[in-house]
This record gives structure tokens, sequence and C-alpha cells, in this order.
């Protein structure tokens, strides 16, 4: 099978083609949206959603039978202009989808690979090193750790649940901040910002950052990433460290992580999810 990566914005488009690579797989076909560069990886073809059809027709003559879905991507301003007449029909598939939120969104895409006859493979599946399975990671955890984190799935599946984000921060029971559209960045810095009145004492428990797909969303496409720039927002943010739910969250870099949190006092924790995705 020859796999395409949809790459988007940040880290992991270029680490999936390295796994490719070190896995014997060969480097993967890049596709990559106009005005989106994937970071550290050459593009062999960029296409507008404008000209989702021809984008179609290029993948399959690039011999392209899977994709697979990396990186970050901002909602693009459509250019009616652009469309070309078989792209134009879907418009209604995607305008109604969009009005229903990412999850929906993402959902009617990948129908629209499958329907093309793409096969869709999961980020896990091409390189599941970077998928950490259940395990403390670095440092150490304490019974007021597990209580947050505890807290923080609750919340986390609440917020997913409406699909608002993928992430929470909670310190000794009370929660700091959601993840919304901005990301995880800009809730970690509004965690930074926050004066030392709103926050509990850090003797009894710094806190942590706890990351976790959203409960109904495909996780073939947008798990959530970590990385060694997450892990220094979080020790900036003043946080005991990380936990995520093991085996649906993605970590770049996972032994740079790793080193970056022994050195700091961190604990980077894969947490058992506490039911069964379907």
């Amino acid at each position: 099978m020859t796999v395409a990566l949809i790459a988007g914005a940040g880290a992991l488009p270029a680490a999936l083609a390295a796994a490719m690579v070190s896995a014997g797989a060969g480097r993967p076909f890049v596709a990559a949206l106009d005005g989106v560069p994937p970071e550290g990886l050459a593009a062999d073809l960029t296409f507008r959603i404008e000209r989702l059809y021809p984008f179609f027709a290029a993948l399959h003559q690039a011999g392209v039978t899977g994709v697979c879905f990396a990186g970050a991507v901002r909602r693009p301003r459509l250019d009616p202009a652009l469309f070309d007449p078989v792209t134009a029909g879907m418009v209604p598939r995607l305008m109604g989808a969009l009005a229903q939120g990412d999850d929906a969104t993402l959902r009617e895409v990948i129908a629209m690979f499958e329907e093309e006859g793409f096969a869709i493979r999961s980020a896990a599946e091409i390189a599941p090193a970077l998928v950490p399975a259940e395990g403390l990671l670095a440092g150490n955890l304490t019974d007021r750790d597990r209580a947050d984190a505890a807290r923080a799935a609750l919340i986390a599946e609440a917020l997913g649940r409406v699909d608002v984000g993928q992430g929470c921060v909670v310190q000794q029971g009370l929660c700091l901040a959601t993840e919304t559209l901005a990301g995880t960045d800009a809730m970690l810095a509004y965690v930074s910002a926050l004066p030392a009145s709103l926050r509990p004492d850090p003797a009894r428990g710094r806190g942590l950052l706890y990351k976790a797909p959203k409960p109904l969303q495909d996780l073939r496409i947008d798990l959530p990433a970590l990385g060694p720039a997450t892990l220094g927002l979080a020790l900036r943010a003043g946080l005991g460290g990380i936990a995520w739910e093991a085996g649906h969250v993605i970590c770049l870099d996972l032994p740079a992580m790793q080193s970056a949190a022994t050195a700091a006092g961190l604990f980077l924790w894969a947490r058992a999810p506490e039911r069964a995705r379907a």
C-alpha cells in the first residue's frame, strides 16, 4: 500500500515519515494544504480544499491507496472562484459538517476520502512507537496526582462530548483551564499567567496537564499530541507533570521528553482509560 501523509503544521508529519522509513515502509507521498507547509518535510504536492476532486485524481495518479492525516490544520478561508465543478457539488456536505463542529467535519472528510477508494491509516497504526502504552514514563506519582488525573479525565470527557477540546489543567481538584480552539500551548500560557492568589498551595500538589481524544471522535485522525515543547510549557506553568490516555496520545520524541522531565522533576504518565473506547 502506498500511503500519502496529508500533512499539516507541526512536527508530527516529519516524525511519522521518519518512522515509516525506519520501519522499512519507505518515504510516504506527502501532500500539504496550500499555505501550511509541514515542518522539516518537503511536500510532493500542495492542494486547496476548493479543488478537492483534482487532488483526489492526483493522489490516484501517484499510486496512492491509503492516507494518513497528520499535523494541525486551521479551517481555511474558501475562495468560491477556485472551485472546480465536482468539488463545488461537495460544498453543501462540507458546510453542513463545519456547522456541526470539528468532529463532524473530520468524519465527513474521512467519508469523502473513503468514497474515493482511499484506506484511512491512523498515526498509531503507522508508527505505534509514537503512541505509548500504559505506564509511568518519568518521575513519581502521589495520591494527589492520581486524584487530579481522575478529575481531569472526567473534565476532558465532558469537554470532548460537546466537541470543545482534548485537554485541561487540574490542580488539587480545581480546573484551572480547559483547551479550546486556541490549543494546548495557549491553555498552558493562560495557566502560567494566573495569579498565585487563584491557585492552591503548590506544596500540596502542583497539578497536571491531561490530554485525551474526544469520546466520539474517529481515532484514525486528530489524536492529541505532546512533545518536548509541551513539557517546557507545563514546567513554566508550575505543574507537576503531564498525564494522558494511554494508547491514544502521540508523544513526539519521547526519549527527549523523558530526559527533560527527569531533569525538571516532572512526571509523565500514560494513564489507563477508565472505559474501553469503541
